[in-house]
C-alpha cells in the first residue's frame, strides 16, 4: 500500500469554524431587546392611562346616574354643579369659572351640547340654582339624557 502523501506531510483536511456561541448575543440583539422593552413600557403606560380615563368616565357617569334619585326641585341645581365640576377638570379654569346664566349654557352648547342647553331642556340649568325650593320644572329624563351626552362627548374628546 502506498501511504497517503498528505498524511506523510502532516496535513489535515479543511475544517469549518465552530458554531457561534449563544451567549453573549451580538450588539444588534441587544438593541432589539432594548427597543422591545421600551415598546412594552410605552404600551403599559398607555394602557394604564386609558384604564384611568375609563375609570374616571365610569365614576362620572355613576355620579350622574345617582342624580336621577334626586328630588325633582334639586335635580337641575345638582346637575349644574356636576357639569361645572367636570368642565373644570377638562377645560381651563379661567374659561369655565366665571361663567353663569346664559354664558354657562352657551359654553355647554359650544363644548358638546349642540344647542340643547340654550334652546332645549338644558335651559333650566341657568335658573335652577336660584329657583325657589319646591319649584320643580323641566323634563327630568331629557335633562339627564342631555347631561349624559355632554359628559360622554366631553370626556371622550378631551382625553
Amino acid at each position: 500500500m502506498n501511504p497517503d502523501p498528505l498524511a506523510a506531510m502532516g496535513l489535515r483536511d479543511i475544517h469549518g469554524a465552530p458554531a457561534p456561541e449563544f451567549w453573549p448575543p451580538a450588539p444588534g440583539w441587544w438593541l432589539l431587546a432594548a427597543l422591545v422593552l421600551a415598546g412594552l413600557a410605552w404600551l403599559a403606560v398607555r394602557a394604564l392611562a386609558a384604564w384611568r380615563r375609563w375609570r374616571l368616565r365610569q365614576q362620572i357617569l355613576a355620579e350622574l346616574d345617582g342624580l336621577a334619585a334626586c328630588a325633582p326641585d334639586q335635580l337641575a341645581a345638582q346637575l349644574s354643579v356636576l357639569l361645572r365640576r367636570i368642565a373644570l377638570m377638562y377645560f381651563r379654569r379661567s374659561e369655565v369659572a366665571p361663567l353663569a346664566g346664559s354664558a354657562w349654557l352657551a359654553f355647554l352648547d359650544r363644548t358638546g351640547g349642540g344647542g340643547a342647553f340654550t334652546a332645549g331642556p338644558g335651559r333650566v340649568l341657568a335658573s335652577a340654582p336660584y329657583a325657589v325650593p319646591g319649584a320643580a320644572s323641566g323634563d327630568r329624563a331629557a335633562l339627564l339624557s342631555l347631561a349624559r351626552r355632554w359628559v360622554r362627548h366631553t370626556v371622550e374628546r378631551r382625553v
